[in-house]
């Protein structure tokens, strides 16, 4: 019999579901989408034109199976065309003799049916501030407003590795970069950035379905790895360049491909289908090979590491970059554990930690939006959920810290091994605590449990809880944050005639809290009364009369 899983939803509910079958890939998709606009024609390397192309995969079955319906045409939108006319505008009027570029995620995304924003222009012959000069320049001439440029300078610590300059250009923001090859020194992930050709660029992008270029000057895409086009095709996950010196450049490439690897740009058809893009056999060797894992380790920061992580989460497709991580004997490097944890890490602990994310995301997926309390929180609660399940096994497992305080081993991951915030962490931890206490609950509602040893628990030596109050006492503590108290911290302090807080009138609010819950009818006077009674008993008692 399969395991069955607890898990706890940021609104309280619970299910018992059982781990789900991976879902098999789709077994076919439509092949071709009729184009409505100019034609752009496919520049391979030897300025092959691929208007031709059938569109089906060379390869195993699986991959022919798996083939995209790739455009052979990149479709403008009018505000594009009119970007475009512009910018050669710019070149003609000065005779500035530019070949300007769209780079990278907007030609995939063309390609792909799907519209993008992300315009970024590579210019093969002058800098992009000094591009974004000419425009300005030429604005000035025509007699319009000139536009504010703003240079983000190259910053290798935080993966910028390139110097862009950005204008709105018809209320859009631009990127403009000169063409670069790159060298990459040994022990070191920052490469020495150079003037380069168009094919240099396309061979140092990360992989080669980021490699395509939209050639304004002549309307063309161009393919100058020439697998391009052929790769977005498969829904392949490759590298321009051999993977493993890739990965070794630049080990954080490697969470860069399983991230592109469940693809969060496709059409929304292919998005509804849960289709996944594929990493590449030798891509995966090189990211399972030893000594890509030990860099990726000590060469790539845990800043860096924890934000391509909570990337993977927000897309569409988490848990298959979880399988990945895991597949590829990633999972102990990316959520690296403390030393000593308590009790030890236990054999095919990363298979479990996958199987409950995998659970969660089930149940997230058959419940809809209505799982999360509003839309506006619906991202945020939905990736502390995920996280949540995939760090369940770990729940009781701790660690001692500097001051010998034993904290929760998933706290140590999220804070120290990914770097998220420390909020972050308090919100696992607190919701592996719920856990605990609603599968107490269920026991409680579904069995005959012992009542007097529960009372027993929930009581103390000012309050007493009827027996028949017992089980809605323990199941109103989980809910007890949206409950109004009959009396605040305030009233308390003027019931016991105090004249500062502190932890006593905190124990005395949760003791209300917990009177509030067995008396459902009791009134806030016959509550004051209560604390009186309990205070006099005590003093009693302590007196010894």
């Amino acid at each position: 019999m399969p395991p069955r899983l607890l898990l706890v939803l940021p609104r309280g509910g619970f299910f018992l579901p059982r781990l789900p079958r991976r879902s098999p890939a789709l077994s076919s998709l439509p092949r071709s989408i009729p184009s409505t606009k100019r034609p752009g024609t496919f520049v391979s390397p030897t300025i092959r034109a691929f208007s031709g192309y059938s569109g089906m995969a060379a390869g195993s079955p699986e991959q022919q199976q798996r083939s995209l319906v790739v455009r052979e045409t990149v479709e403008l939108t009018e505000k594009e065309e009119l970007i475009f006319r512009r910018l050669l505008a710019v070149v003609r009027h000065f005779g500035l003799g530019t070949q300007l570029r769209v780079a990278g995620g907007w030609v995939r995304d063309k390609l792909l049916g799907k519209d993008s924003a992300d315009i970024d222009i590579a210019l093969d012959n002058m800098t992009g501030q000094h591009f974004c000069e000419k425009v300005n320049e030429y604005l000035g001439l025509m007699g319009e407003k000139q536009k504010a440029v703003g240079v983000i300078q190259c910053n290798p610590d935080q993966s910028k590795h390139l110097e862009t300059a950005r204008m709105l250009v018809f209320d859009i923001w631009i990127d403009f970069v000169n063409l670069r090859s790159e060298k990459y020194a040994e022990n070191s992930r920052i490469p020495t950035m150079e003037v380069g050709t168009a094919e240099e660029d396309a061979y140092r992008r990360d992989l080669t379905i980021n490699s395509l270029f939209f050639n304004i000057n002549n309307n063309s895409v161009e393919d100058l790895t020439g697998r391009g086009i052929e790769d977005l095709k498969k829904g392949l996950i490759v590298t321009p360049l051999p993977t493993k010196d890739t990965f070794l450049d630049d080990p954080l490439r490697v969470l860069g491909a399983i991230r592109f690897g469940n693809f969060k740009h496709l059409p929304v058809v292919l998005q509804a289908a849960r289709f996944n893009f594929t990493l590449a056999e030798d891509l995966k060797e090189a990211a399972s090979d030893e000594r890509v894992k030990s860099e990726l380790g000590s060469k790539i920061s845990k800043e860096h590491i924890g934000h391509e992580i909570d990337l993977m989460m927000s897309d569409k497709h988490p848990v298959k970059a979880m399988c990945d991580i895991r597949d590829l004997g990633l999972f102990y490097i990316v959520f690296s554990f403390p030393e000593n944890p308590d009790p030890p890490v236990f054999d095919k602990c990363d298979w479990q930690c996958v199987s409950h994310i995998e659970a969660a995301w089930n149940i997230a997926n058959s419940i809809g939006s209505s799982l999360f309390s509003s839309a506006k929180l619906q991202d945020e609660q939905r990736r502390l959920f995920l996280y949540s399940a995939l760090f369940i096994p770990l729940r009781n497992m701790v660690y001692l810290d500097k001051r010998s305080k034993k904290v929760p081993v998933s706290s140590y991951i999220i804070k120290q091994s990914l770097k998220l915030k420390t909020s972050d962490a308090e919100t696992v931890a607190n919701m592996h605590a719920a856990s605990v206490k609603f599968a107490e609950l269920v026991l409680l509602l579904e069995h005959n449990v012992d009542v007097v040893t529960l009372r027993e628990n929930l009581e103390d030596e000012y309050l007493e809880i009827p027996t028949d109050s017992v089980k809605r006492v323990l199941a109103g503590l989980d809910e007890v944050s949206k409950l109004k108290p009959v009396l605040d911290g305030k009233s308390i302090m003027g019931v016991m005639q105090v004249k500062s807080g502190g932890p006593l009138i905190g124990k005395w609010q949760q003791r209300a809290l917990k009177w509030q819950l067995a008396h459902p009818d009791g009134t806030v006077d016959e509550c004051i009364e209560w604390i009186k009674q309990s205070q006099s008993k005590r003093q009693k008692v302590e007196s010894g009369t």
